[in-house]
């Protein structure tokens, strides 16, 4: 992997600008931009480098499971930074942009992927560009850098769309005992990049699991959302944001938002001309019901594509469209209380955060 080295102008131009915040994405699928093509997986175990992925924007694969950008390009450009490439591309990279890390298929607990860039092997990856940083600016500045930078991340559908897979009349009881475990690596986790200097965290909670093409086709036959993944998906998200909230109280320096991508997406699927769209329930490619049960792309002969993209919430089984994730960027990015909170992405970007991390707040992650 090659890397950019800052030359002393670059490097003062960078400290001369009015506001420059770098942004690291941690995640599956959903912000995925293409590592997984870089993984020794087959096509079947999480790749979209094949057309018609990347059509609507790109016009060739860019190897993301879309038809266009994503929700952290459209943050990213907000944000006045480039569109992500993949952190595993050996090409060049500017760390001061921050990276993206997220992979296609990623779980929190590594057993039910162990393919995929995990999410152990996520913040690993962040810790050595940290140490580049630190070789390319000094210790200092890298510390600012990484003070006033955002750590967003989309990890855990995986894990209980995997959950809900292998289990079969599981208690209530159960299923908050697999969450927990869940959201205790989540937290552990978001205290080594705390531990490392992050200080400003956007969640994007677990979508409807339940209401996406793939997972009604695959359990439920008569339209509806399938109910044990939804209950499953408001169990995660609000442990989660308690988790958040309780960060905020013991870290100093931490700041959070949650977006709520559970409902948002929702409301597009079962509203969708209210949201400029034409079908809420079918992806755009795909095959048999919902174009769910068979693949998009090359994979098989036995697929449909849709015309325009645009009117469609999802773009295959399991992804929104370009067109949808451009309406949910906006939400994080500039949102009101009802779908980001207690900031928006924007605010979050805004803020300034000065402090150091006390001794005490390194005692309490030591301990966790």
């Amino acid at each position: 992997m090659c890397f950019v080295i800052l030359t002393t102008s670059q490097h003062e131009s960078l400290k001369s600008k009015q506001k420059h915040v770098a942004i690291f994405v941690f995640g599956d699928s959903v912000f995925d931009p293409g590592n997984n093509n870089f993984l020794n997986i087959s096509v079947t175990q999480g790749k979209a480098n094949f057309p018609p992925y990347g059509e609507t924007f790109f016009h060739y694969p860019t190897r993301r499971f879309c038809d266009g950008r994503k929700i952290p390009d459209f943050t990213a450009s907000f944000a006045g930074l480039p569109l992500w490439r993949p952190y595993l591309d050996s090409a060049n990279h500017n760390w001061l942009v921050g990276a993206n890390f997220a992979s296609g298929g990623a779980c929190v607990l590594v057993e039910n992927n162990p393919y995929t860039l995990n999410l152990p092997i996520q913040p690993g990856f962040f810790k050595e560009v940290v140490n580049l940083l630190t070789q390319q600016l000094g210790e200092s500045d890298t510390k600012k850098l990484l003070r006033e930078a955002i750590y967003i991340s989309s990890l855990g559908g995986v894990d209980h769309m995997t959950f809900a897979s292998s289990s079969s009349n599981v208690t209530e009881s159960e299923m908050q005992e697999y969450v927990n475990i869940v959201i205790g690596n989540i937290t552990k986790a978001t205290m080594e990049i705390y531990k490392l200097g992050g200080r400003k965290f956007a969640f994007q909670i677990v979508g409807p699991l339940g209401c996406v093409p793939k997972t009604k086709a695959e359990f439920n036959s008569t339209g509806e959302c399938v109910e044990f993944l939804q209950i499953l998906a408001t169990m995660h998200n609000n442990a989660l944001a308690k988790v958040a909230e309780e960060l905020e109280i013991r870290l100093s320096g931490f700041k959070h938002l949650m977006f709520d991508f559970f409902t948002s997406l929702m409301d597009r699927a079962n509203n969708p001309e209210k949201y400029g769209f034409k079908v809420g329930d079918n992806a755009c490619c795909g095959g048999g019901a919902y174009h769910a049960q068979t693949a998009c792309g090359w994979l098989t002969e036995e697929y449909e594509l849709c015309s325009d993209p645009s009117k469609f919430v999802f773009w295959d089984a399991l992804h929104p469209t370009e067109y949808c994730y451009s309406q949910l960027a906006q939400l994080l990015w500039n949102g009101t209380g009802n779908v980001t909170w207690p900031l928006n992405m924007k605010q979050l970007y805004d803020l300034d955060i000065d402090a150091e991390i006390p001794s005490q707040d390194i005692d309490l992650i030591s301990d966790a």
